[in-house]
């Protein structure tokens, strides 16, 4: 066996072992289950996004894992082969103005259910990373660390991921002066350094706090 087939079987072997949670309840008859994931509830700055994605029973995509896990560019690639392979795929957007309105874990579960209920087929079963939505409108399994446990939240997560960082790269030109293309929002020193500068611009949260400095 080449090292190349070696790779090629632990890799089938480990997204095999991803689906363990998708591949029960379709043995149940489950037949839709969506996957849900968000990016950008530690933030400073923007959104905070949610996805929701179904795949069909023979899904296989290499590569597929937690997004943090991923380098930018290999999360842009699995973007576009996921939207190709998955039955259904759906967002939804939460603003920072929502955010400082509601608290970050009420815009979170709001920004999943705005995805969830964008998709084209309903989901029968929904998988999802952390905490359970509070509301029952659909059969849900909450898994701590979802992102790396299951097939479905592993792709929901790159999807969500890859729609906040394209949304801030957009913000950045609109704010050069913050970094945003380089941190996404993050409290980096620079982040932090270039608030201290300028002070907060539309798109930063304004109930969020970090070393010593609140926005307000």
């Amino acid at each position: 066996m080449t090292n190349f087939q070696l790779k090629d079987d632990q890799e089938k072997e480990r997204i095999q072992g991803m689906l363990a949670y998708e591949r029960r309840l379709w043995e149940r008859g489950v037949r839709f289950i969506a996957g849900v994931d968000e990016a950008g509830r530690g933030p400073l700055a923007g959104p905070v996004v949610a996805a929701a994605v179904v795949f069909p029973q023979d899904i296989f995509i290499a590569g597929v894992d937690d997004s943090k896990k991923l380098s930018q560019k290999r999360r842009e690639e699995l973007f576009v082969v996921i939207q190709d392979k998955a039955l259904a795929v759906a967002k939804g957007v939460v603003s920072e103005k929502e955010i400082d309105r509601l608290n970050i874990l009420r815009a979170t579960f709001k920004a999943m259910r705005m995805a969830i209920g964008s998709l084209p087929i309903r989901p029968e079963h929904v998988l999802i990373d952390g905490r359970p939505l509070p509301e029952n409108f659909y059969p849900q399994t909450p898994l701590i660390g979802g992102d790396y446990k299951s097939f479905s939240i592993a792709a929901a997560s790159i999807v969500a991921k890859v729609t906040r960082d394209r949304m801030m790269v957009e913000y950045d030109e609109l704010y050069p002066e913050y970094g945003f293309a380089q941190h996404k929002g993050y409290g980096t020193k620079r982040h932090v350094e270039a608030i201290r500068k300028y002070g907060t611009c539309e798109i930063h949260r304004k109930t969020f706090r970090v070393r010593g400095w609140q926005s307000r």
